[in-house]
């Protein structure tokens, strides 16, 4: 009898699923050193013939490379996210960061509506993306529908989702939803805090913002630095200030951030010597010297008068963007000092750095305000035609200033019928001043009500055909410019003149007597004065609006804020010391006269910056030659 064999059912083999285990591994440990497309194709091919194509875990980890790393396709990625059969949520997160990245916002709204239709749960990294998304897009309705789906799937504990929550409904100036979420928060972190701070502060409500700073349980530079910069965009330049010195009390760390803050800040001031304090923090402290803090510290040290200062940071760059080229062309332009602005534009020319609007603005600035009508409509035709650059209002607006200082009024009027648009407020103000310059009445007064018409809340407008009516006399016109003035709520802005002395800023309104030396002041103004009447000073009362005595109108002159600025500065300087000061509107007539015999008799340098240039007064003379 033959012997009977009993088969045994052989044990499970391990050693294939081992070294397929092993493969695995092995291949996603080299995706993650991956630093090329044509590398991730290899291995995305190991990973088709493992019999991986399917596996969602497996393929993620490719299209992770290929959807948002900085070396990845996103059409790539695209092509093979269409061939998965069963995306989970990593999948469609990865997709949609991918996609956000190229703000393709709209399709990342799609996609999330694609996830739910094919109920795939979204999970804490969905949501971000897709606030994000919505807030880019501005699709403030299809939000707050992912609100609602952050609520019900109960992740309104997650930081991520509420912080881009609040960041999507400031941005679309939803602020009440944006501070119901912030109150609703379990825990808040710095970005949730600043993200409201900076959200108020966009849309003007900066003393909201100041609460929500001064609740904060702890602050560090970020925070800070949006409270500072809320300030700062809002002219609020003596708050910036006064929080930038409580910031250094608490030894908060100065970044470069805050850096550009308060040097914005300086800048609205002229507090020139706060200005060179934190450019020398900043190169003390190694703190880093990108193109945006240099051109900040550029634009400082020329809106502060520092011409020289200004130009040596420009050129210890190693690299000089446009931005820094623009804003020392423009700070030469600012200074009256044409012809050298259009010599470091052709030095930009050559070194094969092309102009954008902001350097023609600048170029046709320097030529409008060095009285440049040649080298003007030189460089409007070249740097339009060679860089292929589209004139817009601001371009035909210099153009304007231009031709209407130089007293071609004709050529400037036919100018603005020629252009490609109508004529806004700025061009025609341009007109309507060189009017008053030149004592062209008729045309001044078309121009001066049409303006008027155009900007009904300016007051400046209102005031220069209040000028050009006055010129000439005409006093009932004069009242019915007042009048409608009054009708219609519009208050002159008060003249008003910083000066910085010692770190601090002063600040000096027209007629003022609010500062706490205003007796000294002005009895130096009085003495300033009667020193200048023997140099040949007499007031120039042609900008007076009143039909009053010449005796009265001169009173009024006498204490404008420029002056009593310069008063205060020879109280408190040295002999010889330059005096710098900063004012909100145009400099007049009889400021600018008095202002170049006070820099003979005292021989004193004295620069002011008044809304539009600066004018150097240098033994008795101005740097501007009379024309500005």
């Amino acid at each position: 009898m033959a012997a009977q064999v009993v088969l045994q059912p052989s044990p499970p083999s391990l050693g294939p699923r081992k070294t397929h285990h092993h493969h695995r591994l092995g291949t996603f440990h080299a995706l993650e050193s991956c630093s090329t497309m044509s590398e991730l194709k290899q291995f995305h091919s190991q990973i088709i013939r493992l019999g991986l194509s399917s596996d969602n875990d497996a393929i993620g980890r490719v299209l992770k490379f290929c959807a948002i790393s900085e070396f990845g396709d996103l059409n790539y990625a695209l092509q093979l996210f269409d061939r998965i059969p069963q995306p989970d949520a990593f999948i469609y997160n990865t997709i949609i960061r991918g996609q956000l990245q190229t703000q393709s916002t709209r399709t990342c709204i799609l996609l999330y509506t694609q996830m739910l239709c094919r109920s795939v749960l979204p999970n804490k990294f969905t949501f971000p993306s897709v606030i994000r998304a919505c807030c880019i897009e501005d699709s403030i309705e299809e939000g707050k529908q992912v609100h609602a789906h952050v609520l019900k799937l109960g992740f309104w504990k997650d930081e991520f989702s509420q912080n881009n929550l609040i960041h999507m409904y400031v941005n679309s100036y939803c602020l009440d939803d944006a501070r119901r979420v912030f109150d609703k928060m379990p825990r808040r972190d710095v970005i949730s805090w600043t993200t409201l701070i900076s959200g108020y502060s966009r849309w003007g409500l900066v003393d909201d913002a100041c609460k929500v700073f001064e609740m904060m349980p702890e602050r560090n530079s970020i925070s800070w630095n949006a409270m500072i910069a809320a300030y700062v965009q809002s002219s609020r330049f003596q708050e910036a200030f006064s929080l930038f010195n409580q910031m250094r009390a608490e030894k908060v760390e100065l970044d470069k951030f805050a850096a550009a803050s308060m040097l914005a800040a300086c800048t609205g001031l002229g507090a020139l010597e706060q200005g060179e304090w934190i450019h020398r923090h900043v190169e003390k402290s190694g703190i880093e010297l990108d193109t945006k803090l240099a051109t900040t510290i550029i634009d400082m040290y020329c809106k502060c008068g520092c011409l020289e200062k200004a130009y040596e940071v420009f050129s210890g760059l190693s690299h000089q963007g446009l931005s820094s080229w623009n804003c020392m062309i423009g700070g030469l332009a600012m200074h009256g000092q044409g012809e050298a602005a259009l010599k470091l534009f052709k030095e930009m020319e050559n070194e094969k750095v092309a102009p954008d609007d902001i350097t023609l603005v600048n170029v046709l600035n320097a030529c409008a305000h060095a009285g440049l009508v040649q080298e003007g409509r030189h460089y409007f035709d070249h740097v339009t035609k060679t860089y292929e650059i589209e004139p817009k209002m601001e371009h035909f607006g210099c153009m304007v200033d231009l031709l209407g200082r130089a007293g071609l009024l004709d050529e400037a009027r036919k100018l603005i019928d020629e252009m490609p648009m109508s004529p806004d407020a700025g061009v025609l103000g341009a007109l309507l001043g060189a009017c008053k310059i030149h004592g062209n009445i008729d045309l001044g007064e078309q121009v001066g009500k049409r303006v008027i018409e155009l900007e009904p809340q300016n007051s400046g407008r209102y005031i220069l055909l209040a000028n050009l009516y006055a010129s000439v006399g005409r006093w009932d016109d004069v009242a019915n410019v007042r009048t409608l003035m009054n009708d219609r709520g519009v208050n002159k802005a008060p003249g008003c003149s910083m000066i910085e002395l010692d770190g601090v800023v002063s600040e000096f309104i027209a007629g003022g007597r609010s500062h706490p030396r205003a007796k000294e002041i002005y009895l130096k103004v009085d003495e300033m004065l009667q020193c200048i009447r023997s140099a040949g000073y007499v007031p120039d009362t042609d900008g007076v609006l009143h039909d009053i005595d010449e005796e009265e109108k001169e009173n009024p002159l006498y204490y404008h804020s420029e002056k009593l600025a310069i008063a205060y500065g020879l109280l408190n300087t040295s002999p010889g010391a330059t005096i710098r000061i900063s004012k909100n509107l145009r400099v007049c007539r009889d400021c600018h006269h008095a202002s170049k015999l006070i820099s003979k008799v005292f021989d004193r340098e004295i620069v002011v910056r008044d809304r539009s240039r600066f004018h150097h007064f240098r033994g008795g003379e101005c740097s501007c030659k009379d024309y500005w």
